[in-house]
């Protein structure tokens, strides 16, 4: 029986205090799991850790690992292959134990060595910029996670998200460098946009260029989302009048390549 299904409380370690682990650690204890520590090796780091999670300890890696029931990985795609790995290779990881990655490049095969120890692997990733602060806890509630896992162990991962008030999507295995280059590509082309067109601004004496482009960019980007994810409407009941009123222009007529369907496909 896996930790989650013994109790609705779990003991949560977190491996890495950048700007994901300390959110995360804050968001799963809000729903009521129990903080064992976080690992926090620079000065800021530690501050982060501090100010996100002030009763949790800092502990090394293999003693948080070991006392942890949940472990998240919040830690760079680079170093987590070797992350898991030494871990395996030292007998750290526990039979039964929940070990969560939040890296978008990797799936769950990454945690291979983990999962031959007995621990159950999943691959979590908000599509968030995160800040490190407060404020990316009610950011969470607004954001879709992209979940990677065996089958049976799905629910888990679905319910993690669940609790941290996000919006689980799965995305299989194979995709998960899709899915990263997409992340990428949405994140570094803002930034890169926002800090282009602000410096114009500021370059012709506009003050707080930031605060003016705020509304403009909001609503150019909640625009373009919604086109992205709005079908084609198209009315039937106007195609087939348009049909009746003109029996020649039947769709395919003047093109021997035209099956038919190509104007349903065009959203003409």
């Amino acid at each position: 029986m896996s930790p989650i299904q013994r109790s609705g409380r779990l003991g949560l370690g977190i491996v890495g205090a950048g700007r994901v682990g300390p959110v995360f650690g804050a968001a799963l204890a809000g729903a009521g799991h129990a903080v064992v520590g976080i690992s926090a090796v620079s000065a800021a780091s530690r501050e982060r850790a501090e100010a996100m999670l002030p009763q949790a300890p800092v502990l090394e890696v293999p003693v948080l690992v070991e006392r942890s029931e949940l472990v998240i990985l919040a830690v760079p795609d680079r170093e987590l292959p070797d992350l898991v790995a030494g871990l395996a290779a030292t007998g750290t990881w526990q039979p039964g134990q929940i070990v969560l990655h939040t890296a978008p490049g990797f799936g769950v095969d990454v945690l291979r060595p983990a999962a031959a120890a007995g621990a159950i692997p999943l691959a979590v990733h908000p599509a968030l910029d995160f800040t490190g602060t407060s404020l990316d806890l009610a950011r969470l509630a607004e954001s879709w996670f992209a979940v990677t896992a065996a089958t049976a162990v799905l629910p888990i991962a679905q319910a993690l998200v669940v609790e941290m008030g996000g919006e689980p999507v799965v995305v299989a295995e194979k995709d998960r460098p899709a899915y990263a280059e997409a992340i990428a590509t949405a994140t570094s082309f803002s930034r890169s946009i926002v800090e282009q067109s602000t410096g114009l601004l500021r370059d012709i004496g506009v003050e707080n260029p930031g605060s003016f482009l705020s509304s403009l960019v909001r609503s150019a980007v909640d625009n373009a989302l919604t086109q992205a994810g709005a079908a084609p409407v198209i009315d039937v009941e106007d195609v087939l009048q348009a049909l009746r009123d003109d029996p020649a222009a039947q769709p395919g007529d003047g093109d021997p390549d035209d099956d038919g369907r190509g104007w349903y496909l065009r959203g003409e």
